[in-house]
């Protein structure tokens, strides 16, 4: 009991008085206690079920675009799937910056990414990622729609991406 008093700042005796039921655990109480047992919340109070465990999200158009988003939590990564028309082909679209970071993954389709001074065309199973400080666009240069996997972290967040060696 020391140890986890140690670990989440709550005295000895009020560990004591948790465990024994003499105190009745409050949110300020409970969210050190997951951290240091390393459950969710929900798990370390026996909460029932929360049911359907499926993402309902609403498809955004953004410039022709419609994208998923595939998670609900505000900050930190954001996932998305986006579809992509394909676009009249701009002789010299304009390239914007922003916060962030981004890693893009092809499922179908073509994708044409100016990234700095590279233009390339990427097709699927191809992935990038790169620094959103770095000016960029992108857009589908066709014939058919593109479906792209995107991971986006508005604070710089970069992807830690690991593989085996084939040698």
């Amino acid at each position: 009991m020391a140890q986890l008093s140690t670990t989440t700042g709550i005295s000895v005796s009020t560990l004591s008085r948790l465990e024994s039921g003499q105190r009745r655990p409050t949110l300020e109480l409970l969210l050190p206690l997951a951290r240091a047992h390393q459950v969710p919340l929900d798990e370390l109070v026996d909460a029932p079920p929360t049911g359907d465990p499926r993402i309902h999200s609403r498809p955004i158009t953004r410039h022709g675009m419609t994208i998923l988003p595939l998670t609900r939590r505000p900050g930190g990564l954001q996932a998305y799937k986006m579809i992509i028309p394909p676009q009249p082909l701009e002789p010299t679209p304009e390239l914007k910056v922003h916060e962030g970071y981004e890693w893009l993954y092809i499922l179908s389709g073509r994708l044409r990414l100016m990234l700095g001074e590279h233009d390339l065309v990427l097709t699927p199973g191809e992935v990038v990622d790169f620094d959103t400080h770095v000016p960029h666009w992108f857009g589908n240069p066709g014939p058919e729609p593109a479906e792209v996997l995107s991971l986006f972290g508005p604070q710089g967040e970069r992807l830690h991406v690991r593989a085996r060696s084939t040698s």
